[in-house]
């Protein structure tokens, strides 16, 4: 307005019946001017108040509201991280405060849910809210987004709590399966009849089949579909676990969005009790889920051409989903017909099969394609696990024969390579061991070890050509010679050839000698140890012990001819540990080969328990020994009990040791570990029930396990049974309760209230000399003395002899009490004067 038209003076705002009449005067001229600068009819103004903001949708999100749902997210955080108070009165529910103000963030979300879903900040308190839902809310949450889940899928933050809410929905199905249904709250059920998670699953399931064939190709969606897919089938896709990875194959999540969701801390109900998640319930899934899951297939068959489906198979968004829906068409034995989705990706092979069985096919350029492709690779592998058999033996023939020398080596065909050797029959396992002898050393030299283990692993599987596996193995290896062989663990476990490991082993020593604490340490570099271990090598020593007896003493004869401070260094080794696991684990390594790995250790097992690692190694071999094995190996640590107790980790494995019980009663202890050892050896008896085995406490206060009677040496009839079994549970209980129950307890009851009653005892028979005379027997007086006398000098006997024994009690608890380790000092006073 130009400065000459304005007024000074306060603005006086109008009526609204005033403003009402002035735009009612004003609308005639208004529409007038507009219609002016509209132009010509065919003009179409840009701006369009009918336009839909593809970022939101539903709308935007009130600034208030934010705030409110930000401290509600601040305050959930905190419970998820916290557990509830424990109050004494069992009345009160603890998580009653927790309650109420959940209860006023549903009501504030009330209506907004779709609003909140697709807002950026909203979208993740809602996935965190979701955890903590009841059955109830749940199912009216998924009921405010019905009717939108298509929309919702391909938003870029809504699909996220669109796949949170899949994922929890799972423990809610399992329950309205076996029929447990939540109670409707007051007054909710005057708004209508609310449908179950189960239904509210199926019509989502029939709003997103229309547009499948788009949904699978779009970057968010296509998450949401394979959640659901998992929903509907958990049997064949396996349970989704948190929504991020329920198994190596499949990823419900990318992994970006997973990345993020581990950086939101921990998603979990803050409701829940300490032994709530501990306890795993079995998930049932309703039958007409499974009719869904074949409709998804038959679906994608319908919507798409032969064509269209092979371009799905390098598409990095749409390739996961068609194999989970290949998977569920051979789960559900539909692959095996002509224009299946498995016969459009493998270019007819099934469908020729059908029409001619002896058939052979040429070279498919799309599928060699798939070979090498690092996308489409995993699609090639489900199909050759998940192909009927015949049809796998055409594609070996066809793909593989003949080009393994080429495939085993390559980047990516390699991994479909060891997929196809986990089908191989007897004769192809033969021609895949004569062909991949030849790149061996280019396998080993690749690090392409995949392709060995799995040769190994079928070999173990099929118990045939296992010899000639090992020597291909060591001829990849280089280990040709039986001198050579015995480098053949640190060898494979680093994967070297014995030069080079001979070479590595010389610098990695010329290095210790080497002093560098002369330059700084920013000006230090970073070297890679030569010899450190690989995953790799570890895995491949681990899958030859699993072969047949006679073929796993290349391994073992190695083991043995180490020394025993690399034996220990293997043990400390968070990788290489796991091959001496597998030794004392595996069922077909000789029994006395396993003795001499635990025999190896003695006199040194206080430096192998001394580590993490090293001490969990010390605890599978004292498993494995038996009694006379266990007393060397506790003997040899006895000079080292001290420095066990005061060890971080070492003081674990002595305490499975019970050395003071050894020293005060060897034959105790061996009967205490003897009974130990056949109670895990042990397997209970299924067939009858009712029995229990017998649980006291020894002296050393380890529990002792004493089987009961087999029925064929038990009385015949019931009654029998159960009055044995009562006599000797009475007769325990009397000794348990005439046994202290602290050896502390037992020597300070022995040294006070015992020798009291005795001096009671004593002084009543020196008041009472003449006791015996006036019994009335004047005759048989001299003999009853005798007799007192004799039984004086017992009771003397007798004394000293507990005398005896307190004081090796309290030698005992003396020894316990100086082993133990010693208490941090806490800070002195200081003296007068300072």
């Amino acid at each position: 307005m130009p400065r000459e038209n304005r007024k000074r003076g306060k603005k006086h705002k109008k009526k609204a019946e005033e403003s009402a009449d002035l735009n009612q005067e004003s609308a005639p001229y208004v529409e007038e001017r507009e219609a002016a600068e509209a132009g010509p009819s065919w003009i179409v103004s840009a701006r369009d108040s009918t336009t839909v903001d593809l970022n939101a949708p539903f709308g935007y999100v009130d600034s208030e509201i934010k705030a409110y749902f930000r401290t509600v997210d601040v305050q959930i955080r905190e419970w998820q991280e916290t557990k509830p108070e424990a109050v004494e009165d069992a009345d009160v529910d603890p998580n009653e405060d927790r309650r109420l103000f959940f209860v006023a963030a549903l009501n504030e979300m009330s209506e907004k849910e779709k609003q909140l879903a697709t807002d950026p900040d909203c979208s993740t308190i809602l996935e965190r809210m979701i955890h903590s839902m009841d059955d109830f809310a749940r199912r009216v949450f998924m009921d405010r987004l019905s009717g939108s889940f298509e929309q919702l899928s391909k938003h870029r933050f809504a699909s996220h709590v669109c796949q949170t809410l899949l994922t929890v929905a799972a423990d809610t199905i399992s329950r309205e399966t076996r029929g447990i249904f939540p109670p409707t709250p007051e007054g909710e059920a005057e708004e209508g009849e609310l449908r179950t998670l189960t239904q509210l699953t199926l019509d989502a399931c029939d709003e997103l089949l229309p547009s499948l064939s788009s949904l699978i190709l779009d970057p968010f969606a296509s998450h949401v579909i394979r959640a659901l897919l998992s929903l509907l089938a958990p049997d064949v896709l396996g349970p989704v676990d948190d929504g991020t990875f329920h198994n190596s194959t499949f990823a419900v999540r990318s992994k970006k969005s997973a990345a993020y969701k581990a950086r939101q801390g921990p998603m979990k109900s803050v409701f829940a009790e300490a032994g709530a998640q501990q306890q795993k319930v079995t998930r049932t899934t309703p039958k007409e889920f499974r009719k869904v899951a074949k409709s998804f297939v038959s679906s994608l068959r319908d919507q798409l051409g032969e064509n269209e489906v092979r371009a799905l198979a390098a598409n990095q968004v749409a390739s996961p989903v068609l194999q989970m829906l290949l998977e569920l068409e051979a789960a559900f034995h539909m692959s095996d017909t002509p224009g299946s989705l498995m016969d459009h990706v493998l270019v007819g092979l099934i469908a020729l099969l059908h029409e001619d069985p002896k058939a052979t096919a040429p070279e498919s350029d799309y599928l060699v394609t798939l070979l090498r492709d690092p996308t489409a690779s995993h699609l090639l592998e489900t199909l050759v696990l998940r192909s009927p058999q015949r049809v796998f033996d055409l594609l070996w023939h066809t793909y593989f024969t003949g080009k393994l020398g080429r495939l085993a080596v390559h980047p990516v065909a390699n991994f479909v390579v060891a997929r196809a050797f986990e089908r191989l029959s007897t004769e192809q396992l033969q021609v895949a061991v004569e062909e991949v002898r030849g790149v061996a050393s280019k396998i080993v030299k690749n690090a392409r070890t995949g392709v060995l283990r799995a040769l190994i692993d079928r070999a173990a599987v099929l118990q045939t050509h296992a010899g000639d596996v090992v020597e291909l193995v060591a001829s990849a290896f280089d280990l040709n010679e039986d001198e050579e062989k015995k480098l053949f663990v640190p060898c494979v476990l680093r994967l070297k050839t014995p030069t080079e490991y001979k070479r590595a082993l010389e610098i990695s020593q010329k290095a210790a000698e080497e002093h560098t604490e002369e330059e700084p340490k920013h000006k230090r570099r970073k070297t890679e140890d030569p010899l450190e271990p690989k995953t790799q090598g570890a895995v491949l020593l681990q899958s030859v012990l699993r072969l047949p007896n006679p073929h796993v003493e290349v391994v073992t004869a190695s083991l043995q001819a180490l020394g025993v401070d690399e034996l220990i260094e293997m043990a400390h080794h968070v990788t290489s540990s796991r091959i001496l696991d597998a030794v004392l684990e595996s069922p077909t390594v000789p029994h006395k080969d396993k003795r001499k790995l635990v025999m190896t250790f003695i006199g040194h097992y206080p430096a192998l328990v001394d580590d993490r690692i090293g001490s969990r190694v010390g605890e599978r071999c004292w498993a494995f020994a038996d009694p006379y094995l266990r007393e060397k190996i506790a003997r040899s640590v006895v000079p080292y009990e001290h420095a066990l107790a005061g060890s971080a980790y070492g003081k674990f494995f002595a305490r499975h040791l019970s050395l003071h019980v050894l020293r005060r009663d060897p034959e105790g202890w061996k009967r205490m570990q003897s009974e130990s050892k056949s109670a895990s050896a042990s397997v209970p008896l299924t067939a009858t029930p009712h029995i229990q085995p017998k649980i006291s406490e020894t002296h050393s206060g380890t529990p002792k396990t004493k089987a009961l009677e087999s029925p064929a040496d038990s009385p015949d009839s019931q009654s029998d049974i159960a009055e044995t079994s009562t006599k000797k549970a009475e007769k325990i209980r009397g000794k348990q309760r005439a046994q202290p129950k602290d050896e502390i307890d037992a020597l300070f009851d022995t040294t006070l209230g015992k020798k009291v009653k005795r001096a009671e005892l004593a002084s009543v028979a020196k008041e009472k000399p003449d006791g015996v005379t006036r019994s009335g027997h004047a005759a048989d007086g001299g003999k009853d003395l005798e007799r007192e006398k004799r039984r004086k000098s017992k009771k003397r006997k007798e004394r000293e002899g507990s005398d005896n024994a307190v004081d090796r009690d309290l030698k005992d608890v003396l020894g316990a009490i100086r082993a133990a380790p010693k208490a941090e000092k806490g800070p002195m006073k200081r003296k007068r004067g300072q």
